[in-house]
């Protein structure tokens, strides 16, 4: 058996680790074929289905191999990899059956079965709607912190002795003017009593010293208490919620890490089950915090959830639903889904009316969770990789049976005897980790542009989620009008990654969303302002998903899982800077914009020096991926490019002669 085969045969048989965080944008065609190849494929599949008994042909051969292919790639997201679906199998077994102790017809992967189950039957679309709650609770939990940390932009100090006057009056009696207006943090150092007695006028000449009776807050900006202006969180104590903001995503980078080994070990189910518990238990605490450090050790065990509450549903579903589908399930679920509840989060914050509540009535819904086992199934693929196979093949029958099919037997039993020899051939292969990415110069340059490349999208992204004062609107609106860019800049980015590649578009879209924040941070707040801003959200939008596909393609197979989860987890490490650098804006409003700003050019930048994946057979070994990309010029674009790697695809590991 050849290096290649060895390490695919690995990938498939699950030594690799599954806790990798390797966030998600599946394209399956776009990794390994040219769009011509693709409507190849696409002919192929028909044949394939009609004509079952051809098994052995040339046809069947073909498409095998390349439905194997997709589902490689397919399945190395956010952390959570399916331990039997890694790699293109069907090359090594149905090569005329050189490489397996039988005929290519005697093996079938998950995928193949997926043809006679259903690809995207009753049940799979039962699924589909399955991630609505998921992805509420996604959003419930990134972004209820922002609302219920909020701070009124207009905030003053409180006098007793002067309550009895209108807002008008005691501002213009007690707050000291400064160069921005009325002071925020201080009053002037007077016996307001003696001053009403005696029925003297400010003079601005008086004493002034620091709030020392609490503050007063302008709820016309922020129309409830949040957990800032009831504890006072402004001022000399202004860094706290921006602190809290930052252990969330510390606890984001722990969770995964725990609820990784939990799925390794336990299942997806019980992970996504624990995550969501530990979210909603975190959540439901906050609100009867009644200090800073109580607050921060409850948003921290709320990070646990982030993430891990929603992607491992994620995958189970895109496990279960045929190749071809997968595009359309993992992109239009985040724009639908994720980016209505975006939108409504804000609306669903005043309609509330108070941050404990908020706290609540978003973490209790998580608790739903506790009817998981009993809606969503078990991955099959982790059942086949634990050898329990017999769960396995319940759950496919149920499938089998609420799509409406009728399988032969007889698959079902090549399809045991193919995952029982690829667990008996597994054990005795090589293991890797991620420190082999850093053991060869070229894939370690690589390696280390790819992890700051992720890093500048997380942490410029995640900015501009937060830093919506900077639009000069009201703060809910321009948070809908932001969230409502997911939809739009998802469905583009489908339709143009494929021709344009991921190497341009990532340097494109960083760059317009860099030269958008910086071209804002030099104007006056108005209507250009926020249509600058807005683009720039859009763009890196983009940019995101271009990462997390980047992630699942550029890594050798052999260390592919691993390396985007490691990626990952780096972007959650940047992404805790994000909420200080929005802070920033306290001192100068255009600070965040020329921070991002910047970081969206460095970050578009590195881009270049990557090597495009799309049409390429992806990097196998590690020697692969050392030398992945030296035959491509710098100046390469995809969609201008005379000539694709087809034939090259077609046969991504050599026979062995």
């Amino acid at each position: 058996m050849s290096e290649k085969e060895e390490i695919k045969l690995k990938e498939y048989s699950g030594i690799l680790s599954l806790r990798e965080k390797e966030e998600i944008k599946i394209d399956e065609y776009s990794e390994t074929r040219t769009d011509a190849s693709m409507k190849n494929l696409s002919e192929k599949e028909a044949i394939k289905h009609n004509c079952n008994e051809c098994s052995n042909s040339d046809t069947k051969t073909d498409n095998d191999s390349m439905e194997n292919e997709k589902a490689q790639i397919t399945h190395h997201i956010n952390g959570y990899v399916n331990k039997t679906f890694e790699l293109d199998t069907s090359t090594i077994y149905q090569k005329h059956g050189k490489h397996y102790h039988g005929t290519a017809s005697d093996f079938m992967d998950f995928d193949d079965l997926l043809l006679h189950i259903g690809e995207f039957g009753r049940y799979q679309k039962i699924l589909f709607l399955l991630m609505i709650p998921f992805e509420t609770f996604l959003v419930f939990i990134y972004f209820t912190q922002i609302f219920i940390t909020l701070v009124p932009e207009h905030h003053w100090c409180y006098v007793p002795e002067l309550q009895h006057l209108n807002i008008d009056e005691r501002v213009a009696l007690a707050i000291p003017l400064t160069n921005d207006g009325r002071s925020k943090c201080s009053m002037y150092a007077v016996n307001f009593t003696n001053i009403l007695l005696q029925n003297e006028t400010n003079k601005g000449d008086w004493p002034v010293k620091p709030c020392v009776h609490g503050w007063e807050y302008n709820r016309t900006e922020i129309p409830y208490a949040t957990i800032s202006s009831d504890l006072n969180w402004v001022c000399d104590n202004a860094t706290l919620p921006t602190i809290a903001q930052s252990v969330f995503f510390v606890g984001a980078i722990v969770g995964g890490l725990i609820f990784g080994r939990i799925a390794d070990r336990y299942g997806r189910v019980p992970s996504l089950m624990a995550a969501n518990i530990v979210g909603a238990v975190g959540g439901i605490a906050t609100a009867f915090t009644n200090d800073f450090w109580s607050f921060t050790i409850c948003r921290f065990f709320v990070g646990f959830a982030f993430d891990n509450c929603f992607m491992i549903m994620y995958i189970l579903v895109l496990e279960y639903v045929g190749p071809r589908y997968r595009t359309f399930i993992a992109n239009m679920s985040i724009a639908l889904f994720f980016g209505t509840m975006a939108c409504l989060i804000p609306w669903i914050a005043i309609y509330v009316s108070d941050w404990k509540r908020l706290s609540i009535y978003t973490s209790v819904p998580l608790l739903l969770v506790l009817l998981t086992p009993w809606v969503v199934p078990e991955s099959a693929r982790w059942l086949v990789s634990q050898d329990k196979i017999d769960r396995a093949l319940k759950i496919i029958k149920r499938f089998e049976r609420i799509n409406g099919k009728s399988v032969d037997p007889a698959i079902y039993d090549i399809f045991i005897d193919s995952c029982t020899k690829i667990r008996l051939e597994s054990a005795s292969l090589k293991q890797f980790s991620v420190l082999d990415l850093f053991r060869k110069p070229r894939l370690r340059k690589i390696t280390i542009l790819l992890i700051l490349f992720y890093m500048s999208i997380s942490l410029v992204f995640d900015g501009y989620v937060r830093n919506i004062e900077t639009m000069g609107l009201d703060t809910f609106v321009a948070f809908t009008i932001a969230s409502a860019t997911e939809m739009p800049s998802a469905i583009i980015l489908t339709l143009i990654l494929d021709r344009w590649g991921r190497r341009w578009l990532g340097l494109g879209t960083m760059v317009l969303c860099g030269l958008c924040s910086i071209i804002a941070s030099f104007m006056p707040v108005g209507i250009l302002t926020i249509v600058f801003i807005i683009t720039g959200r859009f763009f890196v939008n983009f940019s995101y998903n271009i990462g997390m596909q980047y992630c699942a393609e550029i890594l050798p197979t052999v260390v592919r899982a691993q390396g985007g989860g490691f990626i990952h987890i780096m972007g959650y490490v940047a992404t805790i800077l994000s909420p200080m650098i929005v802070y920033l804006g306290t001192i100068n409003l255009a600070l965040p914009l020329w921070i991002l700003g910047i970081l969206g050019l460095f970050g578009g930048s590195l881009a270049l020096f990557l090597p495009e994946t799309l049409g390429k057979t992806l990097p196998q070994t590690l020697d692969d991926g050392n030398t992945f990309g030296l035959d491509q010029k710098f100046l390469d674009i995809p969609c201008i490019s005379r000539k694709t790697d087809v034939d090259e695809i077609q046969s991504p590991i050599p026979e062995k002669s």
